[in-house]
């Protein structure tokens, strides 16, 4: 963020400038934020980028500022070298930027342009290479709404694929050296690119030029099977087999006049809205630049059927389509993309923003996995926090919804407008968004996946911040804000792509009726504001077992009282007779609609949330058969009587703790483990017998010791250890208000964290964030006795600016007291440890 005083410090009343005679701190302020390039346009003396004293400090305060960049320098973890490809190593100077959280150099010349907020590049894992164009695309609005295509029947697969049918004109594929993710660089593979694509015979050939190593592209391979026909390929999400659903990518060499067939031959779900209407994205460059149209819906006879009988089953997804010039450069898509990059973009303008800038904050939740920032805004009216309530939202969980991103832009832009109602939701409440949860699937172009190669909303309930950072850190700063605060709110933007419209999946496990009447009524109230976008017959309320760990169940289950996930179709809206596709502006006005009906649920006058809640019941009492106002409980009704299955995503069976986050240790079958806990009973008891015989008559038995329980007399029970350590908190963490607005208070006096089987033996019992270091992000390694990725998990999280991190806060009984976090034991393991 752009520093609250950089304003006032370029001039105008009451700032640092305009020639007046400054006060000694405002002086050292001025100078402090000069040494770091800030002041554009100011001239100033250069100095060299390496660690001095700096000219305009009066002598008592010269050693401050090289004191701070030697202690910046030590927090950033610099591997020894430069390995071949790899940035150059950065001067000191710039190396206190990094750790500030930019990525300006300090020293330029004087009235030399400079971003106000500047952000890194995203990182890739090593394996992927990247291409050095930068793809952006212009923001447009078809002027009429694009109705869906005639749905086609099924037809047969005229080829099998191979390479005897065809020509493979593209194939990309990351060489993956193992099967999980090691370590990122920005730029991704290091060295010169390969040439994934055959190169044209002369300028009469007409074969199309396919690229798709660009940020959040997906393509592997493409086979022309014909003059103007071709079979493409997917790639599975990384480190996985699987997960073949979200394609971008590049093509160029088109001619104006044929009729092109495009098949992808390994689509993974066996159903999709492609069957039901839905048509793919085309953007062309030359459109954009001369008329100004964006992305718009292209294809004819578009068809989704049964691919190979494989395993798994794969579908396959055909269209034709003209392109609309010869020689351009197109893009295909499934849906509007929303990358990494363009919300680095919007952040920056939001910092550029004066008037946003007052009431919104922007601070790293976290890392990913590869060392992408997990950003987390705090938006709130001025005035304090006191007396609010909060609302929590968040996007991008899987990278291929990116109709969600769009949809919390709308969020975000309608939250820092000056609408009167944007004034009024500030001065409510406190919100605080992560616009994208899984930056590192997004870059990549992953389907559904994070780089630890399983599905991030199924890990909620896990322990493993090292696999999951992004969810797990989002889970710790909603218990913090809970102790503080009551949480009204908790929305997760989808997108789905087997359902038409929006709807929202809530939480109903029984219980009281109002209980389960105040679940639908904010979604019945969503419904009555975009009567045209929003189906409130299609929202599930039914908690199954295979979604306890989505985001929505879990911090519902923490305490939240209204948890839902938004689903945005890829496809549109059949509502109101519409039956067109859904573009950027209504996917934006989602966002809108959601705060409207946030203040009409939070309305203190009762009168619509009761007739919602009237409206409500009457609906679930004709659902189980009774006449509306018959009367009668239906309290004891289960939530899957009262509806049909979720109808949810195909990867909704969690798949476990990924194999490579498991112990090396030898897996230990179930009846050798049975035995084993039979004979440590035995021995237990046993060694119990012996110590009470030899205690003589009358005595008292002497007290276990601290940390152990008694054990038992009966067999099978024995003393148990702690298996909880308690990590002390730093003197004088937390014990005061917070120095920037919106911030969540900090660490607590001490976090009880779990002694893993095997701890202390090279198998980790805690994970930690991965951080970038000089463009390239690795596991952290120590020398024995810690294991490889102990120094991750046991460093200071407070030393990352703006890092959220620690557990959360109990108000009440012993006043500001922390409560420690209890975590479930468990010996995850990094990716480093498991290749060891």
């Amino acid at each position: 963020m752009e520093p609250a005083g950089r304003r006032a410090a370029q001039g105008g009343e009451g700032g640092f400038g305009g020639g007046r005679v400054l006060k000694p701190y405002d002086s050292f302020i001025r100078t402090h934020l000069r040494f770091y390039g800030y002041f554009r346009g100011e001239a100033w003396p250069l100095c060299p980028p390496v660690p001095g004293l700096c000219p305009l400090l009066s002598p008592g305060c010269s050693a401050a500022l090289p004191k701070m960049r030697r202690r910046a320098e030590k927090r950033l973890p610099c591997p020894r070298g430069n390995p071949p490809g790899s940035i150059p190593r950065h001067p000191p100077a710039l190396a206190v930027n990094e750790a500030l959280g930019t990525s300006q150099t300090p020293w330029r010349s004087p009235g030399e342009a400079q971003a106000p907020f500047s952000l890194p590049a995203p990182c890739w894992p090593v394996e992927c290479e990247v291409i050095q164009e930068t793809i952006e695309h212009i923001e447009w609005v078809p002027p009429k709404p694009e109705p869906f295509c005639p749905p086609m029947g099924p037809e047969q697969a005229l080829y099998t694929l191979g390479e005897e049918q065809g020509t493979v004109v593209y194939h990309c594929s990351p060489a993956l050296q193992g099967s999980c993710f090691t370590r990122a660089r920005v730029g991704g593979a290091p060295g010169p690119l390969s040439s994934p694509a055959a190169p044209l015979e002369g300028p009469q050939d007409t074969t199309l030029l396919f690229e798709s190593r660009f940020e959040s592209g997906n393509l592997q391979k493409a086979i022309k099977v014909g003059p103007y026909e071709y079979v493409l390929m997917l790639r599975p999400d990384l480190y996985t087999a699987k997960h073949t659903q979200w394609f971008y990518f590049r093509v160029q060499n088109t001619r104006q006049e044929p009729l092109y067939r495009f098949t992808i031959a390994n689509m993974a779900k066996p159903k999709s809205l492609y069957g039901q209407g839905l048509q793919p994205l085309l953007y062309s460059q030359r459109d954009a630049q001369s008329r100004g149209i964006g992305w718009r819906r292209v294809g004819t006879d578009v068809r989704y059927y049964r691919g190979s009988a494989g395993e798994p089953p794969t579908s396959r997804l055909s269209w034709s389509v003209r392109f609309p010039h010869d020689g351009d450069t197109c893009f295909f898509a499934a849906c509007y993309p929303y990358t990494y990059s363009e919300l680095q973009r919007y952040l920056r303008a939001l910092a550029a923003d004066p008037a946003c800038s007052r009431f919104c904050t922007v601070q790293a939740l976290c890392r990913s996995l590869a060392g992408n920032t997990v950003h987390l805004l705090t938006v709130t009216g001025p005035g304090g926090t006191a007396g609010k309530r909060a609302v929590v939202a968040s996007a991008r969980v899987h990278p291929s919804e990116s109709g969600g991103s769009w949809a919390m832009r709308g969020f975000l832009d309608f939250l820092l407008s000056a609408h009167e109602d944007a004034q009024l939701l500030r001065r409510l409440f406190v919100f605080k968004v992560v616009p994208m949860l899984n930056p590192d699937g997004v870059v990549v172009g992953n389907s559904r996946c994070s780089l630890a190669g399983r599905d991030p909303n199924r890990a909620y309930g896990k322990a493993l911040p090292g696999c999951f950072p992004g969810v797990w850190h989002l889970r710790a700063m909603v218990q913090r804000v809970l102790a503080e605060r009551e949480v009204v709110l908790y929305c997760d933007f989808h997108g789905h792509s087997r359902k038409h419209n929006v709807f929202m999946y809530g939480c109903d496990a029984g219980g009281d009726t109002g209980t389960r009447l105040r679940q639908r009524a904010f979604p019945l109230m969503l419904s009555k504001n975009a009567p045209n976008k929003f189906s409130f017959s299609s929202c599930k309320y039914q908690v199954q077992k295979s979604k306890e760990g989505t985001g929505r169940v879990s911090l519902w289950r923490l305490g939240v009282s209204h948890s839902y996930t938004l689903e945005v179709a890829f496809s549109g809206s059949t509502l109101g007779g519409r039956s067109s596709h859904f573009n950027v502006e209504d996917l934006e006005s989602l966002g809108r609609l959601l705060c409207d009906t946030l203040l009409d649920f939070c309305d203190p006058a009762p009168a619509k949330l009761q007739q919602c809640l009237v409206e409500a019941e009457a609906l679930l009492q004709r659902q189980m058969g009774r006449e509306p106002g018959s009367g009668g409980s239906w309290s004891h009704v289960s939530p899957s009587e009262l509806e049909s299955s979720t109808s949810g995503s195909d990867s909704s069976v969690s798949e476990g703790i990924p194999d490579d986050f498991h112990s090396p240790e030898r897996p230990v079958e179930p009846r050798r483990k049975k035995q084993l806990r039979k004979r440590r009973a035995r021995n237990v008891l046993c060694r119990t017998n012996r110590s009470q015989s030899s205690i003589p008559a009358g005595t008292r038995r002497p007290p276990a010791p601290p940390g152990v329980q008694s054990g038992g007399g009966s067999a099978g029970e024995k003393p148990r250890a702690s298996s909880s350590v308690t990590f002390p908190r730093a003197a004088g963490a937390g014990n005061g208000p917070r120095a920037s607005r919106g911030e969540v208070p900090g660490a607590d006096s001490g976090v009880t964290l779990p002694r893993a089987a095997g701890a202390g033996n090279g198998c980790c019992a805690t994970m930690g964030q991965h951080q970038p270091d000089r463009g390239t992000s690795a596991v952290t390694r120590r020398k024995p006795p810690l294991s490889p990725c102990h120094r991750a998990a046991t460093r200071d999280p407070s030393r990352d600016a703006g890092a959220i991190l620690g557990p959360p806060r109990q108000r009440g009984g012993c006043g500001d007291r922390a409560r420690p976090l209890s975590v479930r034991a468990a010996a995850p393991r990094c990716c480093a440890c498991a290749r060891q």
